[in-house]
């Protein structure tokens, strides 16, 4: 299945489980949250004209080119008197400008005469160096959508409206585990063909980093009833998510609990690497599993998992940044299955892990992206290639 369709249909099952619990919550504590409803401006910003500039401000209209006198100084935070006629008022960045007054001059361009009086020295136009009221925001304008994610410019703006809690989409609560009797906990000796567990601990941090709440559900072993046992008792969770054990051998005792007591879509992906992917339910609770490899698992949950955990939350921008950039290597051999390179930018163009196996978790620390090479395309230095940055996937 190509990993467009397939998407696709994630998000359609993710669209039709959308979460609509909410709560509210302090500013301070939305950053990485989901908006659940949109934010409307209840003023306007500015909420009335202000100087951009440290300088003057006059009324062109009375003005003939003479020096003024000072009648007034007005700092930030204070309400002016309305601008007496033939003077002008000292003026500070962010303050009110006077009534009366089109036009502020920047301290630089004034000559400050022995008698204090203010005499300009180049052309000047109204509005010049003047804030509008509702320059950046009108009441009732929409600011912020609901399915916004949350980050400090977003929480800032909310501040400058006033705001000071919002309405946010309860957090998805993940329980994630992985399968394997050859998995051992990082700290535990290694037995005979054991190896650490990586994969728990990269979606762990990865889901606390998306304001996921994270069920870390151990380690499945090899066994049927184990298992059943085990994925009985996540029923108060949102999705379980696993790794390994998602092929339809022997010991993929996940997908026969699946079947038996729920229901299994098995994905053959056109994807390189993390072919196999399972998506399901047991007992209504909806399952993905992953790829066992660690840079699989890293593909498939940057590319489907986490764009579904975004949209059950109401975000509809789910697609990660993707731009084009010149290929600073070759690709001789066309491939039947699109495959995600771990790679970052050198002077401008993209280049690439030299061993892109999926079972080297280092190819990802060493990158700063994913370079996308279509199915079925060669590749010479110099030609386009897109890359997505991992930052936007992390995030």
């Amino acid at each position: 299945m190509p990993v467009e369709a397939a998407l696709a249909r994630l998000l359609e099952m993710a669209e039709a489980s959308r979460i609509v619990e909410r709560e509210r919550l302090p500013l301070a504590q939305v950053e990485g949250r989901v908006l659940a409803e949109d934010l409307m401006a209840t003023l306007d910003l500015p909420p009335w004209p202000n100087s951009a500039m440290d300088g003057y401000a006059l009324a062109l209209a009375d003005w003939q080119g003479e020096p003024l006198p000072v009648s007034q100084k007005i700092f930030a935070g204070q309400a002016p008197e309305a601008l007496k006629p033939g003077t002008c008022a000292r003026i500070f960045t962010g303050a009110p400008v006077p009534q009366g007054a089109d036009c502020v001059e920047m301290q630089e361009n004034v000559e400050i005469q022995p008698d204090q009086c203010v005499r300009f020295r180049e052309p000047l136009s109204p509005g010049q160096n003047i804030r509008p009221q509702g320059q950046e925001t009108r009441v009732g304008e929409l600011i912020l959508s609901a399915g916004t994610r949350l980050g400090p410019i977003e929480q800032g703006l909310a501040a400058s409206l006033g705001c000071a809690e919002l309405d946010v989409v309860r957090k998805v609560r993940v329980a994630v585990l992985s399968t394997g009797d050859e998995l051992v906990e990082p700290g535990q000796a290694l037995g005979p063909g054991q190896i650490y567990n990586s994969n728990r601990v990269v979606l762990c941090s990865w889901l606390q980093r998306m304001g996921c709440e994270v069920v870390d559900a151990g380690i499945l072993p090899d066994d049927l009833p184990t298992t059943r046992l085990r994925l009985g008792q996540l029923q108060d969770v949102d999705l379980i998510l696993s790794t390994g054990g998602v092929s339809v051998g022997e010991a993929d005792f996940l997908g026969m609990a699946l079947r038996e007591e729920g229901e299994l879509t098995l994905w053959k992906l056109a994807i390189k690497p993390g072919k196999p992917l399972t998506v399901g339910q047991f007992r209504n609770v909806p399952v993905i599993g992953l790829p066992g490899n660690p840079a699989s698992t890293l593909v498939t949950f940057a590319l489907l998992a986490r764009p579904y955990l975004l949209r059950r939350q109401g975000v509809q921008d789910v697609e990660p940044l993707k731009f084009a950039l010149p290929a600073g290597f070759d690709w001789p051999v066309a491939g039947n299955r699109r495959e995600y390179l771990r790679g970052r930018l050198e002077q401008g163009r993209a280049t690439i892990y030299r061993n892109q196996s999926s079972g080297v978790l280092r190819s990802a620390a060493w990158a700063d992206g994913l370079v996308e090479v279509l199915e079925g395309r060669t590749l010479t230095e110099g030609e386009p290639v897109f890359f997505i940055p991992l930052s936007d996937l992390l995030g």
